[in-house]
């Protein structure tokens, strides 16, 4: 059996797929909107050089992913050891060499590891305008106001990926996330900005 036909095994006899999508989106959501929160307060104070931005932005980025990772590694691995055991329970018998045995100790990574590089990766998706600007590229506008677009479409294609899965209209879930976005922005300007 081949690795990816492996993890959906073991995720269909957890039954942990929604869980996986749901730490996907949560925690994408969390890097996108943490990385347009920290631009939008870039945007808004004195002026710092494009390294300072974004040696900010990349420690934001790395403590999201290792929070993510380590946040759900602890939780999961709890929750599989107990459905173990209560899978043990039910059926008087141990099952320590079994599919379940193997999925309680694997599940939990591979949950972990979607947990932490959902928001590593969108937060380096946002970032990339401010490496390439530092890299010479020139834009027709700050990179930061780049880094806030591309943080909005993200924002945005997540909606669409929960309207997706949840089977509801993907443009009002894409709009409502935007909203969220735009609500976003408001505050730290009002904020920040004062």
């Amino acid at each position: 059996m081949n690795p990816f036909s492996q993890i959906r095994f073991l995720l269909r006899i957890t039954r942990t797929h929604g869980i996986v999508r749901r730490y996907f989106v949560v925690n994408g959501f969390d890097g996108a909107l943490t990385m347009l929160g920290l631009i939008m307060g870039f945007l808004l104070s004195t002026p710092a050089s494009l390294t300072v931005i974004i040696n900010a932005c990349l420690g934001a980025a790395i403590a999201l992913g290792v929070s993510g990772v380590s946040s759900a590694y602890v939780s999961e691995l709890a929750e599989r050891r107990r459905a173990l055991s209560e899978l043990e329970d039910a059926m008087v018998t141990d099952l320590k060499d079994g599919a379940h045995a193997v999925a309680a100790r694997w599940v939990p990574m591979f949950i972990a590891l979607v947990n932490g590089s959902a928001p590593l990766i969108i937060c380096l998706l946002i970032i990339t305008p401010l490496w390439l600007s530092n890299a010479g590229l020139v834009f027709f506008i700050s990179p930061l106001y780049v880094a806030v677009i591309i943080a909005v479409i993200l924002i945005f294609l997540l909606g669409v990926f929960l309207g997706r899965i949840s089977d509801i209209s993907w443009l009002r879930s894409g709009i409502q996330t935007l909203i969220i976005a735009f609500v976003t922005i408001l505050l730290i300007y009002l904020f920040a900005g004062a």
